[in-house]
C-alpha cells in the first residue's frame, strides 16, 4: 500500500516535503461481507470514527497528528475512508461476554456423575429383573403334578364302604395354562340298590404358577365362617401348610334339610380342595346318610392320601 494522501498546500508556497512513512501493509477489512456499510446483525464492531484535518485537535503527545496515518494498534485494524483525504476509518471491536463456566464447578461434575450412576444402577437392575425374574426364583408347586383324568387319579376310599357303587359316568375337566393347570372331578355317590345317586363327591387341584395363593386361601377359608351363615371352620393339622375344614348340618335329625363338608388344603403355591354333599327329601331313597363327623374324617383321610399321590 503507498503512503495516504497529505492535506493540500497552499500555492504560493513551494509544496511541503513529508518525511517518507514507511509502508503499512494491507490490512484486513473490518467486515467479512463485500459492502462495509452493511455490517451484520449484532454489532460486532463500533461505528468508526473520522477524524478530519480542518476539525482535529491537537493530539496529546505520543498520539498521531491530523494528517497523518494512524498507525495500527493490536487487534484495531486501520482502513482509509474512501473520498475522505487525511481521514482514516479505525473501527473498535467490540466482544460479547465471554462464556459463563459451568454452574457449579466441581460440585456440577458431582451431580453429573451421580446422575450417570444413578442410570448405570437402573439399567442393572432392569437387566436383573429381566433375566432372572426379579426375586421370584419360580412357583412353588413342591412337586406337584395336576392329572389329566382326576376321577382316576384322587382317592376316595374311604367312602366305599358307605357308598359301595361306583358312578359309571363322572364329570371331569382340566385346564394347562403357563399361570395355572387345574385338574377336577365330580362324582356320584350310590348305596347298596341305589338307581340314581344318594350323595356327591367333588376335588379339584389346582397349580398356581405365576402367583402366591396363600393370602387369598387363607382370607377364603380362614372366614369362611364371617361371609356365610351357619358354617363351622376348624383348622386341620398335619396336611400340607395349612388346611380348613368347613361344614354345615342342617337336618337336625330330620328327613329333611342337607349336610355338607369341605376340606381346603394349600401346600406351598398348590391348592386343593374335597367336598361332600347330601341332601334329603321325600324323593330321596336314602333316609339314613352318615354323619358329619364321620364324613370329616373320611375327608382328612382321602385328602391326604390324594395329595401323597399326586405329589412326585
Amino acid at each position: 500500500m503507498s503512503t495516504p494522501p497529505q492535506p493540500p498546500q497552499p500555492a504560493d508556497q513551494p509544496p511541503r516535503q513529508s518525511p517518507a512513512q514507511p509502508a503499512v501493509p494491507p490490512q484486513p477489512t473490518a467486515y467479512p461481507y463485500p459492502d462495509p456499510q452493511s455490517p451484520p446483525h449484532g454489532n460486532f464492531y463500533a461505528q468508526p470514527t473520522l477524524v478530519s484535518p480542518a476539525t482535529a485537535q491537537p493530539s496529546p503527545p505520543g498520539q498521531p497528528q491530523p494528517g497523518q496515518p494512524i498507525q495500527p494498534q493490536q487487534g484495531q485494524p486501520v482502513q482509509p475512508q474512501p473520498g475522505q483525504p487525511g481521514s482514516y476509518y479505525a473501527p473498535q471491536p467490540q466482544y460479547g461476554p465471554a462464556p459463563a463456566p459451568l454452574a457449579g464447578g466441581g460440585a456440577g461434575k458431582a451431580v453429573l456423575w451421580a446422575v450417570v450412576g444413578a442410570v448405570v444402577a437402573s439399567a442393572a437392575w432392569a437387566a436383573g429383573v429381566f433375566l432372572l425374574g426379579g426375586r421370584n426364583e419360580g412357583a412353588d408347586l413342591r412337586g406337584y403334578a395336576a392329572p389329566g383324568n382326576m376321577c382316576s387319579s384322587a382317592d376316595y376310599s374311604s367312602f366305599k364302604d358307605e357308598y359301595t357303587q361306583d358312578d359309571s359316568s363322572p364329570t371331569r375337566t382340566s385346564l394347562k395354562d403357563t399361570a395355572l393347570e387345574e385338574s377336577s372331578c365330580s362324582v356320584g355317590l350310590k348305596k347298596p340298590g341305589s338307581s340314581y345317586a344318594d350323595a356327591y363327591l367333588s376335588m379339584q387341584l389346582d397349580l398356581h404358577r405365576k402367583t402366591d395363593p396363600g393370602p387369598e386361601f387363607t382370607a377364603t377359608w380362614k372366614n369362611y365362617g364371617d361371609s356365610h351363615k351357619d358354617y363351622d371352620v376348624t383348622p386341620v393339622n398335619g396336611i400340607g401348610d395349612e388346611a380348613y375344614l368347613v361344614s354345615q348340618d342342617t337336618t337336625n335329625g330330620s328327613s329333611s334339610g342337607s349336610r355338607y363338608a369341605t376340606i381346603a388344603v394349600r401346600d406351598g403355591w398348590v391348592t386343593y380342595t374335597m367336598s361332600y354333599s347330601v341332601y334329603l327329601s321325600s324323593y330321596d331313597q336314602d333316609k339314613n346318610p352318615p354323619a358329619l363327623t364321620d364324613v370329616s374324617q373320611w375327608l382328612r383321610t382321602d385328602a391326604k392320601a390324594t395329595l401323597g399321590q399326586l405329589k412326585g
